[in-house]
């Protein structure tokens, strides 16, 4: 594969429990800045998931659908490893705050450190969608808040339904 070709795939990772709306303009962005766009669902050590990652590709899946040059793929490796493996050299990254900013500040150079031909490309959350986060959807979702606003309907469903059952287990 030629390193021109390999630009025009890039890598939009993350854990995505869950997707949101957010997410989603990214990822519609990114479709169409690059000729193939693959979501990473990866794990954080750092967190206790809501969904498993396989849970999360599914309803990726789901929602990308319209996006015909879009995968979702799950990976366990570093990030820059997941990158090089699926062929490209280009990391989607998105940025909502400031606090954003430091964070992928520091992973980018990280990241650099562990492979200096792979390079990072940061979008701009739009303004109705810079204060979401995946934490935040989960604090609703547990208290019966209303998820329309924040995530597209098949991941409401699916939020309601992990709360039903984590409330009947105890959890």
């Amino acid at each position: 594969m030629s390193v021109a070709s390999l630009r025009h795939i890039a890598v939009y990772p993350g854990v995505f429990d869950p997707v949101h709306l957010g997410h989603l303009d990214l990822i519609q962005r990114g479709s169409n800045l690059f000729d193939r766009l693959v979501v990473g669902v990866g794990i954080n050590p750092e967190k206790s998931p809501f969904f498993t990652v396989e849970e999360r590709v599914q309803l990726l899946r789901e929602v990308v659908r319209p996006h015909p040059n879009v995968e979702v793929k799950s990976f366990t490796e570093l990030v820059v490893q997941f990158v090089r493996d699926v062929g490209a050299r280009v990391m989607l990254r998105g940025l909502r705050t400031l606090s954003d900013m430091e964070s992928e500040f520091t992973m980018s150079l990280t990241n650099l450190d562990l492979d200096p031909e792979i390079e990072t490309v940061y979008l701009m959350a739009k303004a109705n969608y810079s204060h979401i986060s995946s934490t935040l959807i989960k604090q609703i979702a547990t208290f019966g808040g209303d998820l329309g606003k924040f995530v597209p309907p098949e991941v409401a469903k699916a939020l309601r339904s992990r709360v039903r059952e984590r409330k009947s287990n105890g959890d």
